[in-house]
């Protein structure tokens, strides 16, 4: 009778730690999507985190690069993931102006993720030829130029594009016409070459040739940096009421479970503001954020809306 109790009284307790146990994750290898070639931006701040984060886990992480499309096919299988075990490291297109500029977009940005945490940003250097004014004075001959200059970007609807015609709408006269290329490279070359007049280019791109007194670099697209802390921010030229950053964030479908958003969301912000993944990320030209989920969502919804009115009042549309 009394080992009878005993099996009753226990017998409870062994069924709720199974089902906790049933609710533990990861239970697996965690995937980590990059909607980009190995090498790029946001796949080094994909593997900054992986390893920290397999620590911390106790399951391995590893990063699979599924690129194309401006990373929208990695995002897509992200939206679509039904392991509980698959996310993405994504950019700000992905999440903000894809909707936009893609009318087939096979997920929906607003509704298809849950969102982590934002991991890192980076401002942009306006960049002109070595032989250009500073300051005031270069809006001052851009906007005496008109339509006369002419900018680069990695592509239409891409964050430089997209950026630089805000910020027509913000210094009065400025109307360069926009020159696409296949990435920031060719943009460079043009830039050295004359061929166009400026361009927003990321500080690890722009600065070893600003350095080198090849360019000059105008000003940044934030206030001051620590990953480019010798530029000073374009509100020193007069710009006012302009901030445009790349960054990236961790996403997973919208129906990962909570026990993997809790555990998530406690970790990621750690990892990312730990010292030496800061260091790691600047040392790249990425500010480690590590923001909550109310934090990501806060800033994909206001970067949205100004990216919809640009792209919808200067009739922006992808070739």
């Amino acid at each position: 009778m009394v080992a009878w109790a005993a099996l009753s009284a226990i017998a409870p307790l062994a069924s709720a730690q199974a089902g906790n146990a049933g609710t533990a994750w990861p239970s697996k290898t965690v995937r980590i999507l990059v909607g980009f070639p190995g090498g790029s931006t946001p796949d080094i701040v994909a593997r900054s985190l992986a390893e920290p984060l397999s620590k911390v886990l106790g399951q391995a992480v590893i990063v699979e690069n599924k690129a194309g499309a401006s990373g929208n096919i990695a995002a897509d299988q992200v939206a679509k993931a039904n392991d509980d075990h698959t996310l993405g490291v994504v950019i700000n297109g992905n999440l903000t102006s894809a909707r936009m500029l893609y009318p087939k977009l096979p997920y929906d940005p607003a509704k298809d993720f849950s969102c982590i945490s934002l991991l890192a940003t980076a401002p942009l250097v306006l960049v002109a030829p070595a032989k250009s004014p500073e300051g005031a004075a270069f809006f001052s001959a851009a906007a005496q130029n008109g339509d006369k200059w002419s900018y680069g970007s990695v592509g239409n609807g891409s964050v430089a594009h997209l950026g630089m015609e805000v910020l027509k709408t913000k210094v009065k006269g400025l109307a360069p016409v926009h020159v696409p290329f296949k990435g920031n490279p060719e943009v460079i070359t043009a830039l050295l070459g004359g061929e166009i007049q400026m361009a927003l280019v990321p500080p690890g791109i722009a600065m070893p040739h600003v350095k080198a007194g090849k360019l000059k670099a105008i000003g940044l697209t934030s206030g001051r940096s620590a990953v480019a802390p010798e530029v000073a921010p374009l509100a020193d030229a007069g710009v006012r009421d302009f901030t445009l950053e790349v960054w990236t964030a961790l996403v997973g479908p919208a129906k990962l479970s909570k026990a993997a958003q809790d555990r998530l969301n406690a970790e990621v912000p750690k990892i990312i503001r730990d010292a030496d993944t800061r260091q790691k990320l600047l040392n790249q030209g990425w500010q480690a954020v590590g923001s909550s989920p109310d934090g990501l969502k806060s800033r994909i919804e206001d970067e949205a809306a100004i990216m919809s009115d640009i792209i919808s009042a200067r009739g922006i549309k992808l070739e």
